[in-house]
């Protein structure tokens, strides 16, 4: 298949949004702290915005003749993104959360992009050009809570 290497490139981030869904959701349930209310709604926001991205992507996947990864096992062996290992504390979940924003939206510049423009898939690329745009935001949200920048 012409396209192979975006869909296995789609299938790899398809794996970073299942186990950042999951970590989010351990976040939402085990945050403690004096910004809990604040962090416990934010994680909620995000697992469920997650789980849309997955769908969202899963169905492109489809789309281009390709078939999405849908297994734990699977996922876990091809995402970049580690799963939560510990209960941390909150400036850590915030740290960690930023650094698998940040891997993602590096992933996706400097691999994705080149692979929509191979398979001259604009679609795709739209919806990549969406995720980053989101991510981004996202990280920007969390510096400004850490007031770091």
């Amino acid at each position: 298949m012409e396209n192979q290497k975006l869909i296995n490139f789609l299938n790899q981030e398809l794996s970073n949004f299942y186990v950042l869904h999951v970590k989010l959701h351990r976040y939402h349930w085990y945050i403690q702290g004096h910004h809990f209310f604040n962090l416990h709604a934010l994680f909620e926001s995000l697992f469920e915005e997650m789980a849309e991205r997955i769908d969202t992507l899963a169905e492109r996947i489809l789309a281009i003749g390709g078939k999405p990864l849908a297994t734990m096992s699977k996922f876990l062996d091809e995402a970049t993104i580690k799963e939560a290992q510990a209960d941390v504390k909150e400036d850590e979940v915030i740290s960690h959360l930023e650094s698998d924003l940040s891997q993602i939206v590096k992933e996706v510049k400097e691999t994705g992009f080149s692979l929509t423009d191979e398979a001259k898939d604009k679609p795709t690329e739209d919806l990549l050009i969406g995720l980053v745009g989101d991510f981004e935001k996202h990280l920007w949200m969390l510096q400004a809570y850490q007031a770091k920048r």
